[in-house]
């Protein structure tokens, strides 16, 4: 958690109050981003911390202010990680059960989160922040810097590549939800 005294100034209770509603949907929206949760955990005390160094400028419009914050940093990461050799999760290793029993939602959890992995970084940032972040088509081009078209664009090659990657699972997927 953030300290209440930075370089000897009290922090405005307006970004405390604000750390307390919406940290739990940043982490949320930082998970999806780079899908690790200690990772997601780091990108979110970062974009507090700087979100904090700058409130008077971020405390309009706070959320989106820290958004842009986990979009950039995200960004960073992935380009610090193209540079590191690759590694393999052990999930690779093990194959998935076939058989569909109470554990369907963790098979479904993860083989979606698989699958946001492997997108390319914008196709990713797009279907977090549209989907997952609930954010509209000019919201997101607002976050990510861009227009709506591309975001538009964006979506359609992610969403594309998503059920190509989830193959035979997204049909159950959606049959899933039907039935739900």
């Amino acid at each position: 958690m953030l300290p209440t005294r930075h370089s000897g100034k009290q922090l405005d209770a307006g970004f405390e109050e604000f750390v307390a509603a919406r940290s739990a949907a940043l982490l949320r929206t930082a998970f999806l981003l780079v899908g690790d949760r200690g990772h997601a955990e780091d990108l979110v005390q970062s974009a507090l911390l700087r979100a904090a160094l700058r409130w008077r400028r971020a405390r309009d419009h706070p959320e989106a202010y820290v958004r842009q914050i986990l979009v950039n940093l995200a960004r960073d990461r992935w380009r610090w990680n193209r540079r590191r050799v690759t590694e393999r999760p052990l999930t690779d290793l093990v194959p998935l059960p076939d058989q569909r029993d109470h554990a369907n939602a963790v098979v479904d959890q993860a083989a979606v989160q698989r699958a946001l992995a492997a997108l390319p970084a914008r196709q990713r940032e797009v279907v977090v922040l549209r989907f997952f972040a609930d954010l509209s088509v000019a919201d997101t081009a607002a976050a990510m810097r861009t227009s709506e078209g591309t975001v538009k664009s964006q979506t359609s090659r992610a969403l594309a590549q998503l059920r190509a990657l989830l193959g035979d699972h997204a049909d159950d997927l959606a049959e899933a939800d039907r039935a739900r």
